[in-house]
């Protein structure tokens, strides 16, 4: 996978791969992020670290970030990249599911409470850029190559396994949604160690030879505007709630862009369309997981309508299946899944057998989420079967943050849903029944602790009771139709 993403340094050695949108402007070359990559490779054999070894990494927002876990992968280790913005009690969690053999560690990240792992510090990650090139670790397509986490439908995230081919599967999206080529500059508007900004932001532009745009650290979505039109960035990539935030500025004339790509969540169509009346672009989006990475999308060759998600990419095996396990009629709801065959689709959920094989009806598996094709192929969203929220782009259970608050001895039951206020605008609410009075700001200080930002409610909602069915199941359409209609 790493010698793949980075066949370009032989082509064009000279040419820069990653630019980093600082006052200092930080600049890597094709062959220097090579030479840094096969360098960080090295030093983890020194170390004594061997092939298929996973190492985690608690790196920050930079450079750092992309170049380790390409020199883990380089190395045939099996990298766990985890954004820096999670606590130490969730890191925690994460790190006794992977059990890490080390973990590349900023003191600036919280880093896991976990004894008997090699704890490596930037200084010597930095060190081992300068290292004689290790030898491109190859092998079989199929082994892992990478663990991505997701909250999925339970209360704890999983740790999803993906093999070195997955690479390879992203090729399907560089005409169905990208429509890349070496001579773009793509600036992606997320941070460093986000996976929509490794896969889309940096991997996928490097393998094709071209240039990879990052904002600095703490670059607001208003500056996103002046740095695309300085920078001619060709294209540009971000979550729903950037684009909404830059639409908030004056826009500059973008003489360069040529189209933007959204992912994380579905674009309101009045976003889709404020967009294009302020810049004349189109913005194309793509759907996905963490299991399979993105396999809808929309591109200039193949539009969508705002309503529709897309079509599946070429070469992608997807479907929409009814509840008996038979493919759904155009038109006809049932659950968007992607057949064991997708060269895309993960290698299971590491050290959890049960939930792997939960996640299939034969030989699909599936998504959760809701949808119907129409006759040529593209398909519309229709919700999520297990109440997934969609916090700022990340997918998140309500289970995990329902369990930190059951923690909280005057709360007896709670429920965490993603509520709209107005027109394209959700959150997250927590909804509780409560023993005894409790303080707003002692559930906020719970949140702040144990939480990362994007997974804290907004609303703590204190309630007499949570509905729930004949055989007391939780309500949450019913309770979010409540809440909303408190708020509204």
């Amino acid at each position: 996978m790493a010698a793949y993403v980075l066949g370009a340094a032989s082509k064009a050695p000279d040419k820069v791969a990653l630019e980093v949108l600082s006052r200092e402007r930080e600049s890597w070359s094709f062959a220097q992020l090579e030479s840094a990559v096969r360098g960080v490779a090295t030093g983890l054999a020194n170390l004594g670290l061997q092939p298929n070894d996973l190492v985690m990494l608690r790196l920050g927002n930079s450079a750092d970030f992309p170049i380790a876990y390409l020199g883990i992968i380089a190395a045939g280790m099996v990298a766990v990249p985890t954004s820096s913005a999670l606590t130490q009690s969730e890191i925690t969690k994460m790190a006794q599911a992977v059990n890490p053999v080390a973990i590349l560690q900023d003191d600036a990240i919280a880093a896991p409470d976990l004894s008997g792992v090699q704890s490596i510090s930037l200084e010597t990650l930095r060190q081992m850029y300068a290292l004689p090139p290790a030898a491109w670790h190859m092998g079989d397509p199929e082994r892992p190559a990478y663990v991505v986490f997701t909250s999925g439908t339970s209360a704890a995230p999983r740790a999803v396994q993906h093999a070195h081919r997955a690479i390879w599967a992203r090729r399907m999206m560089h005409k169905d949604w990208y429509d890349i080529s070496s001579d773009d500059r793509l600036l992606h508007a997320g941070a460093f160690n986000w996976t929509f900004t490794l896969g889309t932001g940096l991997m996928d532009p490097w393998s094709v030879g071209a240039t990879a745009l990052i904002p600095e650290d703490g670059t607001l979505p208003e500056d996103l505007p002046d740095l695309l039109a300085t920078h001619k960035a060709t294209l540009f990539a971000a979550a729903p709630g950037v684009f909404r935030k830059i639409l908030r500025t004056e826009m500059p004339k973008l003489a360069h862009l040529r189209h933007a790509l959204s992912a994380g969540e579905k674009m309101p169509i009045a976003l889709h369309q404020a967009w294009k009346d302020m810049t004349g672009l189109n913005v194309y989006e793509a759907f996905g997981m963490s299991e399979c990475s993105t396999f809808i999308s929309s591109s200039p060759s193949r539009e969508a309508g705002h309503e529709q998600l897309g079509t599946p990419q070429t070469g992608r095996n997807v479907s929409v299946i009814k509840e008996d396990g038979q493919q759904a009629s155009p038109c006809e709801i049932g659950t968007i899944a992607i057949h064991r065959s997708d060269p895309g689709l993960m290698l299971g959920y590491l050290n959890d057998t049960a939930a792997t094989k939960a996640r299939f009806h034969g030989e699909w598996f599936l998504t959760g989420d809701l949808g119907h094709a129409d006759e040529t192929g593209a398909i519309t969203y229709a919700g999520r079967s297990d109440d997934m929220i969609n916090a700022g782009g990340f997918r998140l259970s309500p289970l995990e943050i329902e369990a930190l608050f059951q923690s909280e001895p005057a709360i007896s039951q709670c429920a965490a849903i993603e509520i709209s206020l107005k027109q394209d605008v959700t959150v997250i609410a927590l909804c509780y029944v409560a023993n005894r009075d409790v303080e707003q700001s002692t559930l906020e200080a719970l949140a702040k602790r144990n939480l990362a930002r994007y997974k804290q409610p907004r609303i703590y909602h204190p309630c007499d009771t949570l509905p729930s069915s004949a055989n007391g199941k939780l309500l949450r359409r019913v309770l979010r139709a409540e809440i909303e209609a408190h708020y509204g």
